[in-house]
């Protein structure tokens, strides 16, 4: 899970969202589909990612794919939409369950990154990526941002506004 979290550079919720047909270890990707969101209520709502950039295919490091194999066979169900990832009882894993059972404070603490959010992990994996040379283009739409190329497909409130410079 932090394996992908970090190189796919995915989210808690479209991590623990992922089900086995959104890995083809073959080609060496993920998509991203769909994401957990957990309410302050404790109610879990599936859906899809929170913007249509967030709809994505993200291509994996081959250096990886033995580790999501191993991870897959033993704990994951066969049928293409069993989760990749569980909770104890094989339900959807809930984030806190998941810092309690990894002692995430402890383990970052002794990996040298004391208080590490998870949501850093994409943010690591973004600059791998970038020191390998991955543009700047590649590296949003790795992390899901919608990518703006026009003036007018901005929403009227970030718009620049310019006045007409007086002519001479």
């Amino acid at each position: 899970m932090i394996l992908l979290a970090t190189f796919a550079s995915l989210r808690w919720g479209e991590v623990a969202a992922l089900r086995r047909m959104d890995l083809d270890l073959k080609a060496g990707t993920v998509s991203v589909r769909q994401q957990h969101v957990e309410l302050d209520t404790g109610e879990l709502l599936v859906g899809p990612p929170k913007s249509h950039g967030g709809l994505r295919t993200v291509a994996i490091p081959e250096a990886i794919i033995p580790a999501l194999r191993q991870r897959l066979d033993p704990f994951t169900e066969p049928a293409p939409v069993a989760l990749v990832f569980t909770g104890a009882n094989g339900g959807i894993l809930r984030r806190s369950n998941f810092r309690r059972a990894v002692k995430w404070s402890e383990t970052t603490k002794k990996i040298g990154v004391p208080g590490l959010p998870f949501h850093d992990l994409g943010h690591t994996g973004n600059t791998i990526a970038a020191s390998a040379g991955a543009s700047l283009h590649d590296l949003m739409a790795r992390m899901g941002h919608e990518q703006r190329t026009r003036h007018d497909d901005l929403p009227a409130s970030r718009r620049r506004r310019t006045r007409a410079s007086p002519t001479r």
